[in-house]
């Protein structure tokens, strides 16, 4: 299996993602990577590694363009063709590869996955989630994380399709416990949007557990909670700050207090490289984003991540997931139940949601 790597994308490309790509081969036989970015460049960390492309496992692909950072999502995909990250989406597009990964910019990765491999049938929106440690080997994901700041109650409604189907095959749960994020525990609780999207929830069919609180996310209360990406994005960043000034705090100032073994195994969960990466769901194929600031072992297992994520189909199960609970079908009927005026607009659904 042939994995494309964005070795241009990160905080410390290319010497991490190359440095990756090189354990991900030695840990798993089966893969093989191709390296997208300038070839000197790549084949200079290669070295440095003691590393060549000989025996087939690694190939290095000339893309002379890289994206930065600020970069506008909407015209890089046309400006920048020969892009590191672009060209590996080719790769994936034309199936020259089985995956994509990059810890570049997370914009650009979502506006060309999402041009270049389309959505999956039914799928309105792609969508990205972040993992929570719930102690025991056992993660929690919250949907969305950024990639959608404004939402519809179908939007959460397919994220949560989504997310149960990526913990059945992450986790294999089954009917894995979903919640919607809101400020009380009663049904009654929260803005338009999260009134709406409980009404979607409790007919879906999904193994609906109703609302939680914030405080509520790291007490395995829940295996996928959903809310729109605004929300999402605040909850993801504050989580990661309070753990680490905690974890910082605890150390000491200078170092001087090492942690306990509680709290070195409390680290090990909250180390996000243990994963890599998370896919973005909902488009034709698998795409993994990485965190910008990833070091070597989270990029490995991202691409450890990445052949698991194609041999158990992802695409195929997400399809599969939004076909059974057909949730475009069951917006627009339960907006014809409650009065097809009144309730179109609660719900937003829009004429071309039969599409």
């Amino acid at each position: 299996m042939v994995i494309a790597l964005d070795a241009m994308g990160g905080d410390h490309a290319p010497r991490v993602p190359v440095e990756a790509a090189c354990l991900a081969t030695d840990e798993l036989p089966d893969v093989k990577v191709t390296l997208f970015g300038p070839e000197a460049a790549l084949r200079t960390e290669l070295g440095r590694l003691n590393r060549t492309t000989d025996d087939g496992r690694l190939r290095v692909v000339h893309a002379p363009e890289v994206i930065e950072m600020t970069d506008s999502p909407g015209k890089v995909v046309r400006s920048k063709p020969h892009s590191s990250l672009l060209m590996a989406i080719d790769a994936h597009q034309s199936g020259e590869a089985a995956a994509i990964v990059s810890a570049g910019h997370t914009g650009v990765q979502m506006a060309a996955s999402y041009l270049k491999l389309g959505l999956i049938k039914g799928v309105r929106r792609p969508t990205i989630g972040g993992l929570f440690p719930q102690g025991g080997g056992r993660f929690s994901i919250l949907l969305d994380v950024g990639a959608n700041t404004d939402c519809k109650p179908i939007n959460l409604l397919q994220f949560a399709i989504m997310g149960a189907t990526y913990m059945e095959l992450l986790m294999g749960m089954e009917a894995p416990r979903i919640a919607l994020l809101s400020i009380g525990e009663e049904k009654t609780k929260g803005n338009e949007l999260v009134l709406a999207t409980h009404y979607l929830l409790e007919q879906s069919g999904l193994n609906f557990i109703g609302n939680i609180e914030g405080r509520d996310i790291f007490q395995n209360k829940a295996d996928v909670v959903v809310c729109d990406g605004f929300v999402g994005n605040v909850v993801l960043k504050l989580s990661e700050s309070i753990f680490h000034t905690f974890m910082a705090r605890m150390a000491g100032s200078n170092g001087s207090n090492p942690p306990s073994q509680a709290l070195a195994q409390l680290a090990r969960e909250y180390d996000y490289s243990e994963i890599g990466g998370v896919p973005l769901l909902g488009v034709n194929g698998v795409s993994i984003i990485c965190h910008g600031g990833s070091p070597v072992k989270a990029i490995k297992n991202a691409i450890r991540e990445a052949r698991n994520m194609v041999q158990r189909n992802l695409p195929g199960a997400l399809s599969g997931g939004v076909e059974h609970f057909d949730a475009g079908m069951l917006a627009r009927g339960m907006a014809r139940y409650k009065g097809r005026t009144e309730k179109r607009d609660e719900l937003e659904v829009e004429d071309n949601d039969d599409e």
